[in-house]
């Protein structure tokens, strides 16, 4: 074709190719149904492995396969707390010995607490 009969033309948008000849691959038709009973069917390859779920054409919720097994359930970790944490890295008896240590600092007055500069200043102005 030349350069004048392709001005105009929408290439992009527009295929002038056809689907004479051309054998398409088996497929079947899978139905979902969503939440708001919505029901849709989806076509597949034979070979393909079908999902649980697919997005709702209609309203977008979480449809499920209908007549399939459900969504596999995923396995969640449990929270970790801090003493979770503090766990990992001492043993009961290292903990007890630390909070023995502590104790005995603050019974016996000697811990020595800075005051922050800041912190005596702020107190002069509101005297």
């Amino acid at each position: 074709m030349s350069e004048r009969a392709l001005r105009g033309t929408r290439l992009v948008v527009t295929s002038y190719e056809t689907d004479r000849g051309i054998d398409l691959a088996p497929r079947q038709a899978v139905e979902y149904a969503c939440q708001n009973g919505h029901r849709f069917e989806m076509p597949f390859s034979v070979e393909a492995e079908i999902p649980s779920e697919w997005e709702c054409k209609v309203c977008g919720a979480q449809a499920l396969l209908v007549d399939g097994d459900g969504p596999e359930e995923k396995k969640g970790k449990p929270a970790r707390t801090h003493w979770d944490m503090l766990m990992e890295r001492r043993t009961r008896e290292e903990l007890e010995e630390v909070l023995a240590e502590r104790l005995a600092v603050l019974r016996s007055g000697t811990m020595n607490i800075a005051v922050h500069p800041r912190d005596n200043n702020n107190s002069r102005k509101s005297a």
